[in-house]
């Protein structure tokens, strides 16, 4: 998801950090191994290894690989792999963060009902807590989502899509 340069969720200030140079490089070099089986991007909230979320038409994730791995530069934690809704869309947009207007400085195209998108795990939370939480794939939401959202509400939003 983008954020605003500074951004208070659930108490958290995120800073905006794909825009660093040092992200850069590491969205580089991990859109150049993307097609390896092999690379490690972690585990899922189910401990095994992390599936594809999404990568057509655009990729979604931190890194813009399509996966919802997280890291240092990560500061918004984008771990939740959420089929997003309208009323999700709206209600992001108005908690400041708009999701709907594409921003291709960010390599954000916006997103629209049915998009399957990275979410910051702790937007994901706070929608949930007001009662607005898309659904999840949860073979494709990083372990990391677990610091800031309870498997079991994980579970009661899962979805699993035909291969």
């Amino acid at each position: 998801t983008y954020h605003h340069p500074s951004q208070t969720i659930m108490g958290r200030t995120i800073m905006a950090g794909s825009s660093s140079s040092q992200g850069r490089n590491e969205q580089d070099q991990i859109q150049d191994e993307q097609d390896d089986p092999n690379i490690n991007r972690g585990s899922n909230v189910l401990g095994t290894p992390l599936k594809l979320c999404c990568n057509r038409p655009y990729k979604t994730g931190f890194y813009r690989d399509g996966f919802c791995c997280t890291g240092d530069n990560d500061f918004g934690v984008h771990t939740v792999c959420a089929i997003v809704t309208n009323e999700f869309l709206d209600y992001s947009k108005a908690q400041g963060n708009d999701l709907i207007t594409p921003r291709p400085e960010y390599s954000f195209p916006g997103l629209k009902q049915g998009d399957k998108w990275c979410l910051c795990a702790a937007r994901w939370e706070e929608a949930r807590q007001a009662g607005k939480a898309p659904k999840v794939l949860l073979e494709a939401t990083h372990i990391k989502s677990l610091d800031f959202v309870n498997l079991s509400d994980l579970m009661a939003h899962a979805i699993t899509l035909p291969q």
